[in-house]
């Protein structure tokens, strides 16, 4: 004889017992009164199981009334536990937890040794470290400093780390009060992102590089396009010392963005130069220009319009025919960027679908070598500086990224942590806990200014301190004499390379004279175009 329970049964068991609740708590809540809560409680649950078996768009719910329900709530608080109580400590997800911990600990001046020895495995493949020197050199020195814009009528000099691009609305109002403080008092810069310069920014003083991305925020006119005379207003403001002109970011590269209507509120609408309570487009690509020449003409255009202050370009890698055909026009019309800032397809604070965070766009290692050896191998780069961002958090990190090619290096995320960010992975949906990433006054309120602007110039100084004690260590006297040869990675658990091994390296002039080596550009060099960034013909010849 069969033993077993019906299917049905344990599916509908939760439901059916919390109708038996209902039914026999209002029996009993005639003689005893305090029943009625176990009849209120009951009612509920029978309503919402009856609700689930009725209703057609989750067949889960269906067929598991109520229970669902609870599978719902644990699967919403899987990335927490996962998060406090799974998570390795250096398992990055995006960023580990050692990492945040890095950050925390220098934002707040506290003691960032660790005892007991390395928590990182240095037989595993990938792992890097810098070689120090048996005659270590003595600094006293970490405000380093890298010379923009020598050419300019207003250069500047900029710190080796500093805010990257973080827009007023996806920041909430108080954390950009706090980063533009913490940037006043460290004596570096922050960039304000494509939507423009906001009433917080203003506030500090701190030095801002303004980014004008396709929706030209903050000097377009009425129908979306560039304006020069409202550019000119903002851009010979002071305290905005730079300019650059995002062509493309790493979270989303190729795709422009849409800034809700119901989030358009008078603030960021006054700094956008849009219309409060009405959808507020990026898009895709820019009308100022369709050729790489026509860029280097509208930056050169910018430029003159700002008064001579450094104006260049940040980009995340995609074709390779399109760089290059940028680096032509350089060298065809002689007009060349101040600066570039290579941004990497790791993402960044802007939310992006699932598509574009994962497999869009060049990762910044390589985005950044590309460029550093295009402008060697076209005679340029003592002309034009390079930044780099992606995943920076670290004095370390910064030290590769120089040695990789980079002059300076920008940080979002990191910067986002020192004001206290929890990596709750809520910045799309306006539900951040820690009043970063929000527009909802309940929320960011609680930031409080002075206490996280402190914390912005904390962890950048001590930061830099580290830095300067690596180099130290390495017998170097500043972070512009870090090479290639100077960063080791295993490569296999018994085989170990440095950059400049693992990385080719163009001479200067390379591209200038003969066929070059280096697989990329002698796949895509010769085809590039400076009137145009059409692929050239030989890209999809072998389609079928």
């Amino acid at each position: 004889m069969s033993t077993s329970i019906p299917s049905g049964l344990g599916r509908y068991f939760a439901w059916w017992a919390s109708i038996a609740l209902a039914l026999v708590s209002i029996g009993l809540a005639f003689a005893w009164p305090q029943w009625w809560w176990g009849a209120a409680i009951g009612g509920v649950l029978a309503a919402i199981g009856t609700v689930d078996v009725l209703q057609k768009r989750s067949t889960l719910r269906r067929n598991y009334p109520l229970l669902a329900h609870f599978r719902y709530g644990l699967e919403s608080i899987g990335p927490e536990m996962r998060q406090y109580f799974i998570e390795g400590d250096t398992a990055e997800v995006p960023f580990s937890r050692q990492q945040r911990a890095l950050v925390y600990q220098r934002a707040k001046s506290v003691s960032d040794v660790r005892p007991f020895g390395s928590q990182q495995s240095v037989y595993a493949v990938d792992f890097e470290w810098i070689n120090h020197s048996l005659r270590p050199v003595h600094l006293e020195e970490h405000d380093f400093r890298v010379e923009v814009g020598a050419g300019c009528a207003q250069p500047y000099s900029a710190s080796v780390f500093n805010i990257s691009a973080m827009s007023f609305g996806s920041l909430s109002a108080n954390a950009i009060l706090a980063l533009n403080a913490g940037a006043k008092a460290g004596g570096f810069y922050h960039d304000t992102g494509e939507g423009s310069i906001s009433r917080h920014h203003r506030v500090h003083g701190g030095e801002l590089v303004w980014e004008i991305g396709s929706g030209y925020f903050g000097c377009r006119n009425a129908s979306g396009l560039f304006d020069p005379g409202r550019f000119a207003a903002n851009a010979q403001d002071p305290q905005v010392r730079m300019i650059e002109l995002k062509l493309s970011q790493g979270a989303k590269p190729g795709k422009g963005g849409l800034l809700p209507a119901a989030k358009v509120t008078a603030e960021i609408a006054e700094a956008r130069g849009v219309l409060p309570g009405v959808d507020c487009i990026s898009p895709s690509h820019h009308s100022a220009f369709d050729t790489p020449v026509g860029l280097l003409e509208f930056i050169a255009k910018m430029r003159e319009l700002s008064g001579g202050k450094p104006t260049g370009f940040k980009l995340a890698i995609g074709h390779p025919w399109e760089w290059m055909g940028i680096a032509k026009a350089m060298l065809e019309t002689g007009l060349v960027p101040d600066f570039i800032v290579v941004d990497g397809a790791e993402g960044g604070t802007g939310a992006a679908p699932a598509e574009f965070i994962d497999h869009v766009g060049v990762p910044m290692h390589e985005g950044l070598m590309l460029v550093h050896n295009t402008l060697v191998g076209i005679g340029l780069r003592e002309r034009v500086r390079i930044a780099a961002a992606g995943r920076i958090t670290s004095a370390f990190d910064i030290a590769r990224t120089l040695a990789m090619g980079a002059d300076w290096c920008n940080s979002a995320r990191g910067f986002m942590f020192a004001l206290g960010c929890i990596q709750a992975q809520s910045c799309h949906n306006d539900r951040c806990p820690t009043g970063v990433a929000t527009q909802d006054p309940t929320r960011w309120k609680q930031l409080d200014v002075p206490d996280k602007g402190l914390r912005v110039q904390r962890y950048h100084e001590n930061t830099l301190r580290a830095l300067r004690d690596l180099i130290s260590a390495a017998g170097l006297s500043h972070p512009a004499q870090i090479c290639p040869e100077h960063i080791l990675r295993r490569v296999s658990p018994t085989e170990i390379s440095s950059l400049s091994a693992l990385y080719r390296f163009l001479e200067p002039g390379e591209l200038l004279h003969g066929e070059p080596q280096h697989a990329v550009f002698r796949t895509f060099w010769a085809g590039a175009r400076s009137d145009s960034f059409a692929p050239p013909e030989r890209v999809g010849a072998y389609r079928r």
